[in-house]
């Protein structure tokens, strides 16, 4: 007989291993090159000494003469708090009770709601490696009631749960819903009655809760200001490569960006990854030379190859972009890997205070670093 007990047995036993195994490797294929590992978590905190530059104590000298100076390696402390990452599934007491004496139906239910939870996961993740942390999906440049046309729509899909901030980034309106979206015209559509306010302009769509608490993305590695509390002025070898308004993409242009990285920071480009756009021009540029490569990645991927460099195109990188990354230089400092959030009586469902429906929490507490953000490259403004 299914019970809460025994669909806590199966959420523990079988859907966790499944489950950390497709948002480690399958959500995303930047994210399945990118190195996972415990080490350097402190607390709550990830703190990591990363070496600058050659260590200074070689040198040339007679036979009999002095030996060069000692002078070790140099170091810069990387800190960063651990991000907290959620997933809730929400199951109601009728839907348990209706299945309890049939087995089969009990796991449909269950894999539907574990294939909503990976598929809303795996979107998430994905947006916030390209993200900065803030947690903003959209810019607002207009409203009409409950719809607003925003800069873009890349991050926004129906059934996310938003909240609203003015200008000055206090919160005007919370857990709104995304009815619809209308990816031609860039407007959306949000539950609840209409923002009193006057300007929209510079109002912003943020995920829920999440102001501020994301993980560093590339959009912060690439940006201004500090990076893991560190002056990108006094520390210039935190600042990539950005080669801006591009134009027209050809693959002289790519190369010489991978070759100024490589000889000025040392370390290998091994990974590209660009707008769906970006991707057709580059399919355009290789094709007059009739070459027109592939390879396969980990986690089932396939991606055009570019001088034996996968170049992959991923839904969330802004359009006209292009990332040139060496992802030996990133890691995902992680706590754990994902979990189920389990109460004092070890139990992964439980029942929401006055409603009659169980919950179950999946939590991962992590960062992601780029240890040598000046052995990275950007290009943009690229033109189809």
């Amino acid at each position: 007989m299914v019970t809460t007990t025994t669909a806590d047995s199966v959420l523990k036993s079988y859907y966790l291993g499944i489950v950390s195994e497709q948002l480690d490797t399958a959500a995303n294929p930047l994210l399945a090159a990118i190195r996972k590992s415990t080490a350097d978590v402190w607390g709550k905190d990830v703190r990591k000494a990363v070496r600058i530059g050659v260590n200074g104590g070689v040198g040339a000298g007679t036979e009999d003469g002095a030996l060069p100076a000692a002078n070790g390696n140099r170091y810069a402390q990387f800190v960063s708090p651990l991000k907290n990452l959620y997933g809730v599934i929400e199951i109601s007491d009728k839907a348990i009770r209706a299945s309890a004496n049939n087995e089969g139906a009990f796991v449909n239910l269950l894999n539907d709601e574990m294939d909503g939870l990976v598929k809303s996961s795996s979107f998430n993740f994905g947006r916030m490696l390209f993200g900065d942390g803030s947690g903003v999906l959209a810019t607002v440049s207009e409203s009409t009631g409950t719809t607003y046309t925003v800069d873009t729509v890349k991050n926004i899909v129906e059934g996310m749960t938003v909240d609203v901030y003015n200008a000055g980034k206090s919160r005007v309106a919370e857990a709104r819903v995304v009815e619809s979206v209308d990816r031609e015209a860039r407007k959306v559509t949000l539950s609840g009655a209409s923002v009193a306010a006057s300007i929209y302009t510079g109002f912003t769509l943020v995920m829920q809760n999440s102001r501020g608490l994301e993980l560093t993305g590339l959009k912060a590695i690439f940006g201004d200001g500090d990076l893991y509390g560190l002056s990108r002025e006094k520390n210039p070898f935190l600042r990539p490569r950005i080669l801006h308004e591009v134009g027209k993409l050809t693959e002289s242009t790519v190369q010489k960006a991978i070759d100024a990285v490589e000889e000025s920071a040392g370390g290998k480009i091994d990974f590209i990854v660009c707008s769906a756009d970006v991707r057709r021009a580059l399919v355009s540029c290789l094709s007059q030379y009739k070459r027109m490569d592939t390879m396969e990645l980990s986690g089932g991927y396939r991606a055009l190859s570019f001088n034996g460099i996968p170049v992959v195109s991923d839904r969330f990188c802004p359009e006209g972009t292009m990332y040139l990354l060496n992802t030996k230089d990133f890691c995902l400092h992680q706590l754990c890997d994902w979990q189920w959030l389990e109460g004092e009586d070890g139990k992964i469902l439980k029942q929401v205070a006055g409603k009659p429906v169980y919950t179950a929490t999946l939590v991962k507490y992590a960062e992601l670093m780029c240890y040598r953000p000046c052995g990275q490259a950007m290009l943009d403004g690229i033109e189809e």
